[in-house]
């Protein structure tokens, strides 16, 4: 077949394929088209999913007839004054929304400047651009985006259902919102649940209250404030406590001088920073905004603008791992507070007693029932379980600044394993395994660090059998081995000899000991992924050599555990994430009990 040369509006609606993939990109495009012009409230609507109708209302500060004429055409743009590529600053640029939206779409504009007498406005059908005619209109910019991609039947076909696609537009215009926390946004539609999120204020106080407008209200109270400066770049934002985690990404939202990205760079520097906190399936929630001069990223490397380039990739990945690690490490013992909240939940419902178990109820066989005979009440005491409480806490009352601590005052200790602590307003409730276990682990950590970690030569060196692959991998890391305590040297076929391990954990099974390091060994594989989870090795050495389950603690110990916690980075989280401890406030207690 002969070479020939497409049509021009064939040739438009296939470039807008690069840009528009589906409503959300086209909500995305006019959306931060509306914030680079100054908008301070937005309106979205949607019908069928966007589909159907897209409708974006702006305050901002509008165009002029000759204005709106060029915004159509093919890279015609007002984000590039001087030309230069390298430095865009604003959003809104790659020079192919509006006439990538206006070939795949019925597109209607209506837009007036402050000064004019009269709004202007403009239709293109699919490619056909109509003359700019005069038109009623507020300040601003109205654009409504109708019936898309109907005549690209090949690509309508690929949207997903209404209700996915409308979900896809609250996700675009969420990410958006929350770096501009002074402007107003409103989305509305069928098949989705529409927000209005108002002006915030400027300030660290209004950027936290518009991530909490988007997270919901539960991030506030578990967020720490994260800044860093290093050679041009600034970080800044929030993130949350490691034990306020989710399943997916969903709630990280990154940000490069304004503009929401997917970046590997960044997503992969915040899995860094959190990999001693988080099990590789639960993933932190956070909002961190990224600033740098536009010379030192490229912004235009996806024509959906959802990735850049960093010309020193290596320089932000450090100061986002580093920043997030200090502010992390600063938390120290904190936890989030709805563990709680679950916990009196948790209570709460295995209290409320189904009508039926209420019907069946034999008030004469309760112990309080009258006429309850002794002998009832013997067999009744015979046949509970004794007591699974130490109170030796308690035996003494708890010293006014043990109670001004922030985990409190121990008072008793149930079923050998939970601290039960008093604080001045609640109750805490510590697992001592998990507390103790990551107290092991950051001591492990600080002695590598400042100088090495000191090392117990054993009496007998314990001599250990195993699978040939495991100790082949044993002798394999034997110099990093080394460096985290543990001594071991082959002896024979099968079998490994363990001459020295880490003094803190003099006391463990040596053989217990290397058995699970040759698991975690097993799990990392080669020497690469075990220098970056050298801390995993650590982590299994603490997990299953400290305080274990099941071991009765004096009141001194279990006090000596809450004020070393309290000063101890990390330990509001065991090595796996789970959280240490719980707090009960006392006010949520009292209303259980119908005080409050």
């Amino acid at each position: 077949m002969p070479v020939r040369r497409l049509d021009p509006i064939l040739v438009d609606r296939i470039a807008a394929g690069e840009v528009v993939e589906r409503p959300a990109s086209a909500v995305k495009e006019l959306v931060e088209n509306a914030l680079d012009a100054g908008a301070r409230r937005i309106d979205i609507a949607l019908k069928e999913g966007g589909r159907r109708l897209i409708r974006v209302i702006d305050d901002g500060e509008g165009m002029t007839p000759d204005d709106l004429a060029l915004a159509v055409d093919r890279h015609a743009t007002s984000k590039l004054p001087d030309g230069d590529l390298s430095n865009i600053a604003t959003l809104g640029f790659r020079g192919e929304a509006l006439p990538s939206i206006g070939s795949v779409a019925r597109l209607d504009i209506i837009t007036r400047r402050a000064q004019a007498d009269h709004a202007s406005h403009l239709r293109v059908d699919f490619g056909q651009k109509a003359p700019v005619a005069p038109s009623a209109g507020a300040q601003g910019t109205k654009v409504e985006v109708g019936d898309l991609f109907l005549a690209t039947p090949a690509r309508l076909k690929f949207l997903k259902t209404d209700r996915s696609e409308a979900q896809a537009v609250a996700d675009v215009v969420k990410r958006l919102a929350m770096a501009h926390p002074r402007v107003r946004f409103a989305l509305s539609g069928d098949n989705l649940s529409g927000f209005d999120y108002v002006d915030c204020g400027t300030g660290e106080e209004g950027r936290l209250a518009r991530i909490s407008q988007v997270l919901g209200g539960d991030f506030t109270p578990n967020a720490l404030a994260v800044k860093a400066e290093r050679e041009g770049f600034r970080l800044s934002g929030f993130a949350g406590l490691p034990t306020f985690h989710r399943a997916n990404a969903l709630n990280q939202y990154l940000y490069v001088n304004g503009r929401p990205v997917r970046d590997k760079v960044l997503s992969g520097a915040v899995r860094a920073a959190y990999m001693d906190y988080l099990p590789s399936d639960r993933h932190p929630s956070l909002a961190l905004f990224l600033v740098c001069d536009p010379h030192m990223v490229d912004v235009n490397v996806h024509p959906a603008k959802a990735e850049v380039r960093f010309r020193d990739p290596g320089l932000v990945r450090g100061l986002i791992i580093g920043a997030l690690k200090q502010t992390l490490a600063e938390a120290m013992h904190r936890a989030s507070t709805t563990g709680g909240a679950r916990t009196i939940e948790t209570m709460a419902r295995s209290w409320q007693r189904p009508a039926s178990q209420n019907a069946q109820w034999n008030w004469r066989a309760s112990p309080a029932a009258p006429g309850f005979g002794e002998q009832a009440q013997a067999s009744f005491v015979a046949d509970v379980a004794p007591p699974q409480a130490d109170m030796r806490a308690h035996e003494t009352l708890p010293q006014l600044d043990a109670l001004e601590a922030p985990l409190g005052a121990a008072r008793a200790q149930l079923h050998d394993t939970y601290i039960i602590a008093q604080t001045r307003d609640g109750v805490v409730i510590v697992d001592q395994h998990a507390a103790h276990e990551r107290l092991v682990y950051e001591k492990l950590k600080k002695q590598r660090e400042e100088k090495g970690i000191a090392r117990q030569m054993l009496l007998i060196p314990a001599i250990v059998e195993m699978d040939e692959g495991d100790v082949d991998r044993l002798l394999a890391q034997a110099g990093e081995l080394e460096a985290s305590g543990l001594s071991i040297e082959s002896f024979g076929p099968g079998a490994v000899a363990v001459r020295e391990v880490p003094a803190i954990l003099a006391k463990a099974d040596p053989e217990r000991l290397v058995r699970d390091v040759a698991e975690t060994l097993a799990e990392h594989g080669s020497a690469t992924s075990l220098a970056k989870g050298l801390d995993h090795v650590l982590a299994t050495m603490a997990c299953h050599h400290s305080v274990r389950a099941g071991r009765r603690l004096t009141g001194d110990e279990m006090n000596a555990l809450l004020r070393e916690m309290e000063a101890t980075p990390g330990s509001g989280q065991c090595n796996h994430g789970r959280p240490t401890y719980v707090e009960l406030k006392l006010a949520d207690v009292e209303k259980l009990f119908g005080r409050r």
